[in-house]
């Protein structure tokens, strides 16, 4: 099956944006040609900030999270006093572009690798339809975020009072999926990407002569031990239908240049990921007692450093539904996968999750042409800009439905009831 070579979907929102489609690419390829990374986002911030301006919003504030942006649209009417965010990040990766194309990253060592460059994009062409048409009755909260790349941006801005001086109903966010065609949708009710968390295993043992093994503890050796026996944690202690991953990642032992001196330490770095954070807690402990275990039945220490970077990322299943009812509306029933396969990767807007109800949505870009489909952090990925008004059209929908005027057909559409705690925990 071919791919249409521009999107289709249905609705004003998207007719509407599709006609500066072409403004919309220029900035995106703009963005990507200027990355920046977590909390250097200064450019970024100032590009979004001008196409704010010109877009038309009613308040613009900066510094939010040190380089976030956050703007403000009104509707045409305010009787309902609803407020729903709208969330994009803006940057980027430490990592060398292998792309050729004239709008390659122009900074060594950096490239959007992950598609922040569209996802703020999208967010901007959304702020220019709402500020132009206001056919919503409430408040938009755009929020522009930095550091979602290990940063943890989303937090930061939280801490910084995002949600204090913009107390936002629901909050909905959405990330380009290189495995999904474009014109598709994904969401899921409940977990979309799982917790990320840091382990460092630091292991002492004897140092020596690599000719007298005998005489030294040997901490490769017990790092060797150590890498095969955590692999039973999730097998023997996770239940099969739950899940976890454990992975070891990088070793650092001794010198290259001296091969026959046997080290007194070895370091493992590598992640966990879950889903439950029963889970995640019992990995942790679990991970303490193997590593310490194997280490002192081979005459060696170890001290396992557990970190928690992100939590993991669950919809709250009213505020999913309702965001699938309206991917429905525009692009179709078969369109939208609203039982998404999670994946085990991350995401900080799981922070917002956690304190507000909302949703986060896959927006398919991968096409058979190649055009989007080098997957995520990979060093020849780029955008693909014939989602853009989609995604646009996507997040203002989520805003007019949500809000709907009372004599506007939109109000017709099922918006998400208030959220229970008891609907929460059920996510």
């Amino acid at each position: 099956m071919s791919f249409p070579p521009r999107i289709k979907a249905h609705g004003r929102a998207f007719a509407h944006i599709a006609a500066f489609h072409p403004e919309l690419t220029a900035l995106r390829r703009d963005l990507h040609a200027h990355p920046e990374i977590g909390f250097e986002e200064h450019y970024t911030a100032q590009r979004v900030v001008e196409s704010l301006k010109v877009c038309g919003v009613d308040e613009i504030h900066t510094g939010i999270g040190k380089t976030g942006v956050v703007a403000v649209v009104r509707g045409r009417r305010h009787a309902s006093g609803r407020m729903v965010g709208l969330r994009a990040d803006m940057d980027a990766l430490p990592m060398t572009e292998h792309n050729d194309f004239a709008w390659k990253s122009v900074r060594p060592g950096m490239m959007h690798g992950c598609g922040h460059d569209g996802h703020t994009t999208m967010l901007v062409g959304a702020a220019r339809y709402l500020a132009e048409t206001r056919q919503f009755d409430g408040t938009a909260v755009l929020i522009f975020q930095p550091g979602e790349e290990g940063f943890a941006g989303a937090k930061a801005m939280i801490e910084d009072g995002l949600f204090d001086r913009f107390p936002v109903q629901s909050v909905f966010g959405m990330h380009n999926w290189p495995q999904m065609r474009p014109g598709t949708v994904g969401v899921n009710p409940g977990p979309m990407m799982a917790s990320a968390d840091r382990i460092t295993i630091e292991v002492t043992g004897k140092g020596g002569h690599g000719a007298h093994p005998y005489q030294t503890v040997d901490p490769v050796l017990v790092s060797a031990h150590i890498i095969t026996a955590v692999q039973s944690i999730v097998s023997r202690n996770v239940r099969a239908i739950d899940s976890a991953v454990i992975s070891l990642c990088a070793m650092q032992a001794g010198d290259m240049g001296a091969f026959s001196v046997m080290p007194g330490k070895a370091t493992l770095v590598g992640t966990v990921r879950t889903f439950n954070p029963e889970v995640q807690a019992m990995v942790e402990k679990r991970l303490q007692e193997v590593c310490s275990g194997v280490a002192l039945g081979l005459g060696a220490t170890a001290h396992v450093n557990y970190e928690r970077i992100y939590p993991a990322t669950i919809n709250t299943r009213d505020e999913a539904r309702f965001a699938a009812d309206v991917a429905q509306k525009l692009v179709g029933h078969d369109h939208v996968d609203r039982n998404m396969d999670p994946s085990m990767g991350a995401e900080d807007f799981s922070f917002m999750l956690q304190v507000k109800p909302g949703a986060y949505l896959r927006l398919g870009q991968g096409a058979e042409n190649g055009l989007g489909s080098c997957f995520l952090h990979n060093s020849r990925y780029d955008f693909n800009d014939e989602v853009l008004p989609l995604g646009a059209a996507l997040h203002a929908s989520l805003v007019e439905h949500a809000m709907p005027l009372a004599d506007d057909s939109l109000a017709s559409a099922r918006t998400p009831s208030t959220t229970t705690n008891a609907s929460r925990s059920d996510a």
